[in-house]
């Protein structure tokens, strides 16, 4: 979005521009030029016109003293940035444009001071070959810009080895025009290498905001597959990211007949329904400190404790699924779908880390995981059913209805709990308090305090 403001703009300043100078702008740039090459070479056509515009002080200076062979060198530069330009609108060959332009702008300067006799009667106008490295650096390449700078220092070097010969002989030029010219000389070099370098900085600011709003892009992708605490990891080193985690609590939700729901349905409301409810339940775990790990189909699955420690998981993770159900609730409400979800917790170690390289994703595994899975598929529609270990952590704060035993495939026989609310609430209702309860639920047992 911002590449095309920032394209919008400068279509914007170049339509401000009067019709002449645009069309002077866009010579020689092809359709199918990159924005940054179309901007190079409006800058290096503006910048040899303007150059060669300027040149004109010098002929009519130099002329007007009689000095006809230094008059004749900017006057040559006049005549050969027009023909290079024109060359250049014709062929539309960058290369040979920029070498040429570079060339010019080293060489005569040189040439002209020496016609002169040297720096001081010269106004030093061998000044003006800076722009030379200077085009080099911006059109050509940081690299490629050193043996032009190079030639250059070569260049002043032999200038000031041949200065009191070339001063011996030097014509007579008034000191009041040695002066104006060195003033103009400084001026111009000044506000020339000022605009070059004013178009690098803007040319690198621009690059580096579009790399700060990709980097923020990258960020928030990758944010939205990982967890930040893991995601930092990941980007200060490759490897294997991979921890033992002793004590967890894993979540598992299933939307019960949903299947059934998506055969009445058209493909885009199924997604939208599910759109609907997991968004809801992403907010609900940013909202209570966890973290979820991932959907597959209806089933959704988070986890509290991982991969930021804390000691109260269990409370968080019990008050992620009562609100879980609550929401839910109005989600089925808003949409008149008769559904319910059954949610299965289960306290305990987990493995965690990220696997793949191609869509990695930070998953978990061990025996928590699968019992939490087992008591999500177990559990009677509208109930939170969690296992012994997790009732245990949470029984002096949450009523529980003890189930009758089980038999949890590759566990065993199993006497599960459902979670109903808080101790204290004065309507005690099955997770998320949803309008109906399994009829089996009814018949459960009053839970026993041990103590």
């Amino acid at each position: 979005m911002t590449a095309l403001k920032v394209v919008g703009t400068r279509v914007t300043r170049r339509r401000r521009l009067p019709g002449w100078l645009k069309q002077l702008s866009e010579i020689g740039i092809s359709p199918s030029d990159a924005d940054e090459l179309r901007v190079r070479k409006a800058v290096l056509v503006l910048s040899s016109t303007l150059m060669a515009s300027l040149s004109l002080v010098w002929v009519a200076t130099y002329a007007a003293l009689g000095l006809w062979v230094s008059a004749a060198i900017p006057f040559a530069y006049q005549v050969a940035s027009a023909v290079s330009i024109y060359t250049f609108a014709r062929t539309r060959r960058y290369r040979l444009f920029r070498r040429s332009q570079l060339w010019m702008s080293l060489l005569l300067p040189f040439a002209l001071q020496w016609s002169l006799g040297g720096f001081k009667t010269g106004s030093a106008v061998a000044l003006w070959a800076i722009t030379s490295p200077l085009g080099a650096l911006l059109f050509v390449g940081a690299r490629q810009a050193i043996p032009w700078f190079a030639a250059f220092a070569g260049l002043v070097a032999v200038s000031g080895a041949i200065d009191p010969a070339l001063a011996a002989r030097a014509p007579h030029v008034p000191g009041g025009v040695v002066v104006t010219l060195f003033a103009l000389n400084v001026l111009g070099v000044a506000a020339v290498a000022f605009a070059l370098l004013q178009y690098f900085v803007r040319a690198r600011e621009r690059a580096l905001a579009a790399l700060e709003i990709e980097q923020a892009k990258s960020e928030r992708l990758l944010l939205n597959v990982l967890p930040e605490p893991v995601a930092a990891r990941l980007k200060e080193h490759e490897g294997i990211i991979a921890d033992a985690c002793p004590d967890v609590t894993v979540l598992f939700a299933d939307i019960v007949g949903f299947t059934p729901l998506c055969g009445r349905l058209s493909a885009s409301d199924v997604v939208a329904l599910l759109d609907r409810v997991f968004a809801r339940w992403d907010q609900l775990a940013a909202d209570h400190g966890v973290e979820k790990i991932k959907t597959i189909g209806d089933a959704y699955m988070v986890v509290g404790g991982i991969p930021v420690p804390r000691q109260d998981h269990p409370q968080a993770i019990a008050e992620m699924a009562l609100a879980m159900g609550s929401e839910f609730a109005r989600v089925a409400i808003e949409t008149g779908h008769a559904l319910q979800v059954r949610i299965g917790i289960d306290t305990g170690p987990v493995v965690a880390g990220v696997i793949g390289r191609a869509k990695f994703i930070y998953d978990l595994w061990g025996d928590t995981v699968n019992t939490a899975s087992r008591m999500e598929s177990h559990a009677p529609p509208g109930t939170v059913q969690v296992t012994e270990r997790t009732y245990e952590r949470l029984r002096t704060r949450y009523e529980f209805r003890l189930r009758e035993t089980i038999d949890v495939k590759g566990k065993g026989p199993m006497r599960p709990y459902l979670l109903l609310g808080r101790r204290g609430d004065h309507e005690s209702a099955v997770a998320g308090d949803l309008p109906e309860r399994s009829a089996g639920v009814a018949n459960e047992h009053s839970t026993q305090d041990a103590s």
